[in-house]
């Protein structure tokens, strides 16, 4: 999810409201605090209490994960921690990624451990070279899903191939999770169980039928509605991004608001080009 801001701070309220729209639409949770939330961009208190108003909005009936990732290993137990007490339900860890050069496979290993060793909810690793400058391989990925407390990967990334070799290297309990709606359909046919998108903050029915119609054999119908999807998907990511993301929640209906600096507003021009996409994609439905 996004994290709305008003007059600089955390909107709890409109949290509260986004989510609660989620939910009616059919999501099977929420994650606070990834990439799209401007994780890197929240203090420490703030991100308590976005985890506490998602926390409160989300039915237990939901899944909570918290995006909980931090630069060093101490960190990370200590927000995963925090993140646990206030009742989320698994915790979803960034790879660390300053120190690029000395991020080897064993230095993953070593710091993945160390945290799902002292998380008192399981793990979802979250890999996102294109952010991160980072990767962790299929080889890594099967070490770490070795370790009871490592559950999944949310994998943010367009390589299909890498994306079917963390199925193929980890065992049925591990869930590898699509975290791109352009390639939502192609994840699910190489065995991804689910998504964790960006547009779903837009269009979660259109992300939802998606997923129902590829798991339900019907893959003519899946590549279609991911056709249609894709452009839209695109505009809230890579091409305008976070403040593309936000627009476009407000366009339907949501509580986006402006991102935080120094991220700026997404620019008129920008606006009219989703605001004519998401026209688009509710006259092809």
């Amino acid at each position: 999810m996004a994290t709305p801001f008003v007059d600089g701070d955390v909107d709890e309220p409109a949290i509260v409201s986004n989510i609660r729209r989620w939910i009616q639409a059919g999501v099977g949770g929420v994650v606070a605090l990834g990439s799209n939330g401007e994780a890197p961009l929240i203090d420490e208190h703030e991100s308590d209490r976005v985890i506490g108003a998602a926390r409160n909005a989300v039915p237990r009936d939901k899944l909570l994960i918290a995006g909980t990732g931090r630069e060093s290993t101490r960190a990370t137990i200590d927000a995963t921690r925090r993140a646990a007490a206030l009742g989320a339900d698994a915790a979803l860890v960034r790879t660390p990624s300053y120190f690029k050069g000395r991020m080897t496979p064993d230095a993953f290993v070593l710091h993945y451990r160390a945290v799902a060793d002292a998380s008192p909810i399981p793990i979802v690793l979250y890999n996102y070279p294109a952010v991160t400058g980072v990767n962790l391989t299929p080889e890594t990925v099967a070490r770490l899903a070795e370790h009871p407390n490592i559950v999944g990967i949310k994998e943010t990334g367009t390589d299909a191939a890498q994306l079917s070799a963390f199925v193929d290297a980890t065992p049925a309990r591990f869930s590898v999770i699509a975290g791109t709606a352009p390639t939502f359909f192609a994840a699910l046919a190489v065995g991804a169980v689910g998504g964790i998108l960006a547009a779903a903050c837009v269009v979660p029915e259109v992300c939802i039928t998606l997923y129902e119609l590829a798991s339900g054999g019907r893959a003519a119908e899946a590549r279609a509605l991911q056709r249609r999807l894709t452009p839209l998907a695109k505009m809230v990511t890579t091409t305008y991004g976070v403040p593309g993301l936000k627009a476009a929640m407000d366009l339907n209906g949501y509580r986006g608001g402006a991102p935080r600096l120094p991220l700026s507003p997404a620019p008129a021009e920008a606006i009219e080009h989703i605001r004519a996409e998401l026209a688009r994609l509710r006259e092809s439905s």
